[in-house]
């Protein structure tokens, strides 16, 4: 999988929080999407302000705390330990109704990981520790990408001291369960040789941020799409 390179310098211009149709975290931390207030009352959801804080003032964070036959919520699909419903929930298509209790997030196979050579030994040992902090949340691991690696700002996967870690069912597929592992992260940075780690249009780095929730991290610019967003997974970089 290919993402568009990430220029550092970059990282903390326009600032985004959420874009239309995309997560967000609702009342009491269950699954929202940003969508225009409207859309979400006709379709029984309930808003939260501050959910989508640089979005329009009609665009809030819609959850819908029961749906279906039984009180089961809507859900990003990627985070539905059972059966999804569609057509209950407001918000895009792959925000369904989930028939299930459980959690949901994760059940994936253990994931393999990069060769040593081109992706540095620092992403391989930070890659894995979160893996095992993690297990069977992580799908896949990505870490270099085709490009140079310069002493100009550009995306640390050029140079192998970066990892993606997958966390939703497929490229694309937006989820809510990066938080708790970005914070995880930030957490455990001395051991992780940490340079900064992004997930949902947040980014926080132990050389200019204080210690806190995601929420508090520093917003970046909507760049147009769930994976360039990092809605489907966390990036972690190392130095």
């Amino acid at each position: 999988m290919q993402f568009p390179i990430l220029l550092v310098a970059l990282l903390a211009s326009r600032i985004t929080n959420a874009a239309t149709n995309e997560p967000c975290y609702g009342a009491n931390g269950i699954a929202g999407v940003c969508i225009a207030e409207s859309s979400c009352t006709s379709s029984g959801g309930v808003t939260i302000n501050g959910g989508c804080p640089s979005d329009a003032s009609n665009i809030k964070c819609c959850s819908k705390a029961s749906c279906g036959a039984s009180p089961n919520n809507c859900r990003w699909s990627s985070d539905c330990g059972g059966a999804s419903l569609s057509g209950q929930c407001p918000g895009p298509a792959g925000f369904k109704c989930c028939q299930s209790s459980a959690q949901g997030f994760g059940g994936y196979a253990a994931p393999s990981y990069p060769a040593l050579g081109a992706c540095k030994q620092v992403s391989i040992t930070g890659a894995k520790k979160i893996v095992a902090a993690f297990p069977g949340r992580i799908r896949e691991i990505f870490c270099t990408r085709d490009c140079a690696c310069s002493s100009t700002p550009s995306s640390d996967h050029c140079c192998g001291k970066a990892t993606d870690m997958m966390c939703s069912d497929a490229g694309g597929t937006p989820t809510i369960s990066g938080r708790q592992i970005a914070e995880w992260v930030m957490n455990n940075r001395g051991a992780l040789n940490l340079k900064y780690v992004i997930w949902g249009q947040r980014i926080w780095n132990p050389s200019q941020d204080s210690v806190g929730p995601w929420t508090g991290w520093r917003g970046m610019e909507d760049r147009g799409d769930v994976t360039q967003n990092h809605w489907d997974h966390v990036h972690v970089s190392y130095n």
